[in-house]
Formats: C-alpha cells, structure tokens, sequence
C-alpha cells in the first residue's frame, strides 16, 4: 500500500508516525511510504529583494529540518520512506500529492482544534479530508 504522510515537524506528526510504526498491519506488506513537508509560500516581494534562488535555499534548509529527523525515525523501525518538499499551502499540496503518487491512503496529525477553530482559522486536515479522494486517517 502507498501511503503519504504530511509532516510538519509538530508533537501531532510524531503520534502519527508513532501510529504508524506501531500499527504494522496498516499498510500491508510491502509498503510504499512518501513523506511530504510543506513550506509555506513566500511574498512575490521577497522573492524579488532576495531572489528565487535564496528562497528556495531556504526553504530547503527548512525543509530538512523537519525531513530528516522524521526518516532516521522510520529508519529505526525499519521502514524506507521517500522523503519530499514543496512551497505551497499545506492542504492544497497534500491533496495535490496524493493524486500525483497515486497514494492510496493518508496518515496523517491533526492539532483537532474542533468545530470552532476550524471556522476561525480553516484546518489543513478539513481541507484534505474533504477535497481528497482516498482514504484519510487523522490521529490526534
């Protein structure tokens, strides 16, 4: 099974990896594993005092940051995983790369904010579970 995992770094992408890790039978026997960070857009204006290339350097640097520590985790538990980035908004990118890899499910944190902080501030979870056509599993 392909699996995308989302991670951002957060104590809500280690309970999912740790769910995951402990959860063996979720994804079959040969699983397919892509880990997937999302840094944030930067302002076109920054993009133009720093340029592109410094921008993205950044954004890579930040990027594996998060990347890393999460696949010496995996690696761990024996498990291989893919591990990617990209510049974008969260929701949007995760459902955009689950249709791209053909991902056959989700897993992924939520910060479970409810109903009320959802309406104030949106979610990126909400986002993928409603615009995402394969199976989403939230741990929280």
């Amino acid at each position: 099974m392909k699996i995308l995992i989302p991670v951002d770094g957060s104590a809500y992408t280690k309970k999912a990896l740790a769910f995951l890790v402990t959860h063996e039978g979720l994804a079959g026997a040969a699983p397919e594993i892509l880990v997937l960070h999302v840094q944030p857009p930067m302002p076109p204006r920054v993009k133009t005092m720093v340029g592109a290339a410094a921008v993205r350097d950044y954004q890579r640097e930040e990027s594996e940051k998060v990347l890393q520590p999460v696949d010496r985790f995996l690696r761990r538990h024996g498990i291989t995983a893919e591990c990617r980035w990209v510049a974008g908004h969260a929701g949007e990118e995760i459902v955009r790369a689950a249709a791209r890899d053909k991902a056959q499910m989700i897993v992924m944190g939520t910060h479970g904010h409810g109903l009320v902080g959802r309406a104030l501030m949106g979610s990126v979870a909400q986002r993928v579970v409603t615009d995402c056509t394969v199976p989403v599993l939230l741990v929280k």
